[in-house]
């Protein structure tokens, strides 16, 4: 008899200051393009990813407020009445969610404010940015009166939902169609979180994965971005590799970012403002030793992710990992010809997909192959048209 089926993720990380375009796009296409300054500190993964150009999400505009939509493809998230819609992740954990024990995780670093995780009536999920309340809430065992406790107040919140409803329903038949519209997307919600209460209920009791490594303390000084950065990779990794979730979502929150602390380096100014550099010499090299530290911080998770392995494959195998941002060019506030890298997942890599740079490729249709590698049977996903064309499963 054939085992149980070793499961798919996605890791999807957003940042949201992006990368120097003419260092991270390659200048020719296809299975032997070369590497751009950039890809070749990945150049040992070469196989393991596709570099995307010329893509972006249609009618996403608006600059810096477009990191909010960079899972969900809702347009114009700068405008004033722009309402967000589901993002990836959270499309892929309300339909696989119970399987694990968390649905999905929402991190970012240096963004508590910032979300890349909206459930489906367009509301954020907020992220966690400690890394010991991360490590905690994976690994950590309550003692049996701590997990009875968390398991009553889980009952208290589904009492506290069956007494709101009850009011809501008895409004629904006084209000007229347009509110009982939202009254209904209201119960949707509602319903959605009565569900994962009594998934969260029952894993409650279930001991956790132990794991071997050492609790991460909190980094509190925004300074050490690339050190929050390493410690985020590495919980993802072992959340999947202890498979307590399938889906994971990372904002890296540049913009809020100060004047860096990098070893080996001499940052002079904040992290937004080297974006906004002006092509000033200065600040592009430092700019520079940035993007470099982003990819060498890649490169290492794709290595600790191939370090480990599932039946004949490796956990990199079987892990989606969208790379990218919602600016092109952040010294341009535009937000076409996204940089964009996606490793992983069982496709056929080592490959430049080079699309028009000036009338774009819908990005959210790789999100729409994504969906498929996990299983899912859909078609449409956002403003997406199909699936990426040119990316071929294993």
């Amino acid at each position: 008899a054939s085992g149980p089926a070793v499961p798919r993720r996605i890791f999807a990380i957003c940042n949201n200051l992006g990368l120097l375009p003419e260092l991270f796009f390659p200048t020719t296409a296809g299975r032997d393009y070369v590497a751009s300054p950039y890809l070749k500190l990945l150049e040992e993964h070469r196989n393991d990813f596709t570099v995307l150009s010329g893509v972006s999400h249609p009618n996403v505009d608006g600059g810096h407020p477009a990191d909010i939509a960079f899972l969900t493809a809702a347009p114009h998230p700068a405008s004033s009445s722009f309402r967000n819609t589901i993002s990836l992740d959270q499309y892929i954990a309300e339909r696989i969610g119970t399987l694990t024990r968390f649905p999905s995780l929402t991190l970012s670093v240096n963004g508590a404010a910032r979300s890349l995780s909206w459930t489906g009536t367009g509301v954020a999920i907020p992220p966690e940015e400690r890394a010991s309340e991360v490590f905690n809430k994976l690994f950590l065992q309550g003692t049996p009166e701590e997990v009875e406790a968390q398991v009553r107040r889980l009952d208290t919140g589904r009492s506290i939902l069956d007494t709101v409803a009850d009011q809501a329903k008895a409004l629904e038949r006084t209000v007229g169609t347009r509110d009982r519209t939202r009254l209904d997307q209201y119960f949707t919600s509602v319903r959605d979180l009565e569900h994962r209460l009594r998934e969260a209920r029952e894993w409650e009791r279930r001991p956790k994965p132990v794991v071997n490594y050492e609790v991460p303390r909190n980094l509190t000084n925004p300074a050490q971005y690339m050190d929050k950065v390493k410690v985020m990779y590495d919980l993802a990794r072992l959340a999947f590799e202890t498979d307590s979730t399938r889906a994971i979502t990372l904002m890296l929150n540049s913009v809020a970012t100060p004047v860096m602390t990098l070893r080996g380096a001499t940052i002079t100014d904040s992290y937004h403002n080297l974006s906004h550099h002006g092509k000033a010499e200065d600040k592009l090299s430092q700019l520079k030793v940035i993007d470099e530290w982003h990819m060498k911080l890649l490169a290492d998770l794709f290595t600790q992710l191939k370090a480990v392995t599932e039946g004949e494959e490796t956990l990199l195998d079987r892990t989606m990992i969208l790379y990218g941002s919602n600016l092109g060019d952040a010294n341009a506030h535009s937000t076409t010809n996204l940089p964009t890298l996606f490793a992983g997942g069982g496709f056929r890599h080592g490959q430049h997909l080079a699309f028009d740079r000036e009338q774009n490729y819908p990005l959210p249709n790789l999100f729409v192959s994504m969906l498929q590698r996990m299983g899912l049977e859909e078609e449409k996903f956002a403003s997406a048209t199909g699936t990426m064309r040119g990316l071929e499963m294993t």
